[in-house]
């Protein structure tokens, strides 16, 4: 009787070591995918702040670029060049977009359809885009595209010509 209760106590034992072993496999497993969760949501917050602040930015290189076409100051151009390359080095490029493009309604915003070109090109670039390199865009560019007026454009100019739009 004593051979009997002895085995089953070391049955129980064996039982219960199982279940701890079990049960503390699935804490480290449970352990290992907070602490994965948190970096991945760290990451996104640091992500997004910095995305937050490159939007805030971005005018201030338009501004900047636009200065040096005026004033072709070798200092502006050298910050606009710097600033450039720090947005690089983040991962940030400008949205390919110029005269002779064919336009891209994912990464461009048509402001305006003008005559003459090849419809569906652009004609000019009013503000440049800004996009993560194999990421989303962060800001699209803004252009005048070649193509025809559509009547109701055309009229809309001419009430607006008038005053007669409000």
């Amino acid at each position: 009787m004593r051979g009997k209760t002895r085995l089953k106590f070391k049955n129980d034992s064996e039982k219960k070591i199982e279940e701890l072993k079990n049960q503390l496999a699935r804490a480290l497993a449970d352990y290992d995918n907070l602490r994965k969760r948190t970096e991945n949501e760290k990451e996104e917050f640091v992500k997004i702040a910095s995305l937050r602040l490159v939007i805030r930015l971005l005018p201030i290189l338009d501004m900047l670029e636009e200065a040096q076409k005026h004033l072709r100051d070798s200092g502006i151009a050298i910050t606009a060049k710097e600033f450039n390359d720090v947005l690089s080095q983040e991962g940030i490029e400008k949205i390919a977009a110029g005269p002779g493009l064919k336009f891209d309604e994912n990464v461009h915003e048509a402001l305006e359809s003008v005559e003459g070109g090849k419809d569906g090109e652009i004609a000019e670039v009013v503000l440049p885009g800004w996009k993560y390199k194999d990421g989303p865009v962060i800001r699209v560019a803004k252009v005048k595209v070649f193509g025809k007026k559509s009547e109701k454009r055309e009229e809309l100019e001419k009430e607006m010509a008038r005053g007669d739009y409000m």
